[in-house]
């Protein structure tokens, strides 16, 4: 899923700085440090945009994400040698994770300029795994999982189909690729940046942290003004992924300083990367909190999304439907693994779950 869910927001963000006056248009570019390009791109979502960066490398530049599969982003990067120094020659493509909107254009731009790939194994694995099931049909384990979400048989059968997309909005990967791992340490151009991974929202977000630019890649794994979507998929459906976002979290903070201008994938570039780690660990607390509180009762995931989210979820949105959903199982499958909630199985497969 490319879309991020927003959760509600318990005082206005004050502890953040925002450095430049407004972000690029779509398709602008702005230098937010030596050698370095923020660029924004259009989506064709909710969440409208995705900021991309280009990082002076030799006589070229490497990038980091791509942008999802459109005719517009291809024009866009056919037209940006003009505006990028070094951007006619694309050196490398890294990817932070396999989500469409960061990995959608990685297969265009390594076949037209002829350069090698750089991803964390599970993210590029999970991705080829994934728009493998373009054109399938929906498996009955993705039925069954989310029927024991409580969807409706309208929902399901919108679910089939939509089912196999995913691989739509990506150009097909290289068959081959660098792989990333956590505390690489890489030189970009004139400078070395050291690869941090992150959980929670993907199986292995690759981040990127340059000491001497003192810049911080954060991908989705940190935005400043909404929190990214940490789900469970029907490919693993006991997984805790929440468990993995708190750690995460506490990791970034240990390993990266405050004094770093981030570069998020979304919103804007800011200052204040340990104010808003530790708000987004708030934010997750009272989330459960409030979970634990509406599990007095026997509740399917379906029912605890008034207790997450502020919005509400309409069924009639279904990429909104399918977000809501993994999220609230992914809190509710924390709670079942730390021994706080329990799950029984009903004659027709719905899951209930219920304060321990």
């Amino acid at each position: 899923m490319t879309e991020k869910q927003d959760r509600p927001q318990d005082t206005p963000e004050t502890a953040l700085t925002y450095p430049f006056a407004a972000p690029p248009a779509p398709g602008g570019v702005l230098e937010v440090a030596p050698g370095v390009h923020w660029i924004r791109m259009p989506l064709p979502y909710s969440l409208d945009h995705i900021n991309l960066w280009s990082i002076a490398d030799g006589d070229g530049c490497a990038v980091v994400d791509t942008g999802v599969r459109t005719d517009e982003t291809v024009a866009i990067w056919r037209s940006l040698g003009n505006s990028v120094p070094g951007l006619d020659k694309v050196t490398r493509v890294f990817v932070t994770h396999m989500h469409p909107d960061h990995v959608g254009m990685a297969g265009w731009l390594t076949r037209k300029f002829d350069c090698r790939l750089w991803m964390s194994r599970l993210e590029y694995l999970n991705c080829r795994v994934t728009t493998s099931d373009t054109g399938r049909e929906a498996p009955p384990d993705g039925v069954a999982f989310y029927r024991a979400a409580g969807w409706s048989e309208t929902a399901l059968e919108a679910y089939r189909a939509r089912f196999g997309r995913f691989g739509q909005h990506i150009h097909a990967l290289p068959d081959s690729f660098r792989r990333l791992q956590d505390g690489d340490e890489i030189t970009i151009g004139d400078h070395a940046w050291r690869v941090v991974i992150g959980m929670g929202h993907s199986p292995e977000h690759a981040c990127l942290y340059s000491p001497a630019l003192k810049l911080f890649i954060s991908g989705d794994q940190v935005l400043p003004r909404i929190s990214s979507n940490v789900s469970v998929y029907p490919m693993e459906p006991d997984a805790d992924p929440i468990a993995d976002w708190y750690a995460s979290l506490d990791k970034i903070q240990r390993q990266v300083p405050d004094d770093v201008l981030v570069l998020p994938s979304h919103n804007e570039c800011f200052r204040g990367l340990h104010a808003r780690l530790d708000k987004l660990r708030r934010g997750q607390d009272k989330s459960l909190q409030r979970l634990r509180e509406v599990l007095g009762e026997p509740r399917r995931a379906v029912d605890v999304f008034g207790a997450l989210f502020s919005r509400p979820i309409a069924e009639s949105d279904r990429a909104l439907l399918g977000l809501a959903t993994g999220e609230s199982i992914a809190c509710l499958n924390h709670l079942v693994h730390r021994g706080e909630a329990s799950r029984t199985v009903r004659d027709d497969g719905v899951i209930l779950y219920q304060r321990t």
